[in-house]
């Protein structure tokens, strides 16, 4: 995998002496995010305390890969959104035939679970490892 598209989402435990340490469930996946990077490479990093899984991660991680997805493919951002949108069960057709869709910030955990594997699939079909 190339560090460019080298994506981790998980969450972290703050321990007694002040470190922050991979939660058990991702620690796997932040070690291959570790060993991708290269020397000297700048990571972009979004920090959400919570009491539960949360939904702001889920949003910061489906918008980081659809930026990711659309540049990889020359699509336009919003245009690679809509194509997410439409794999994930986001888009309805009204009275007219005209397509609306949900907007990720009025979506359930369970339906932004649903984004991120659409997401994932884009990135297998297009060889960038957003899991």
């Amino acid at each position: 995998m190339s560090g460019k598209y080298n994506i981790f989402h998980g969450q972290f435990i703050k321990q007694a002496d002040g470190s922050l340490q991979p939660a058990e469930t991702c620690k796997a996946k932040y070690k291959l995010f570790l060993k991708d990077l290269q020397v000297g490479q700048t990571v972009g990093i979004f920090f959400e305390a919570n009491e539960d899984d949360g939904t702001l991660d889920q949003l910061a991680k489906i918008h980081a890969c659809i930026r990711e997805l659309s540049m990889h493919s020359g699509e336009d951002f919003i245009e690679m959104k809509k194509t997410i949108k439409r794999n994930s069960g986001l888009c309805v057709r009204d009275a007219y035939g005209e397509e609306k869709f949900k907007s990720f910030a009025d979506c359930s955990k369970k339906e932004l679970g649903f984004v991120i594997e659409a997401v994932c699939n884009a990135g297998d079909f297009m060889d960038i490892n957003f899991r």
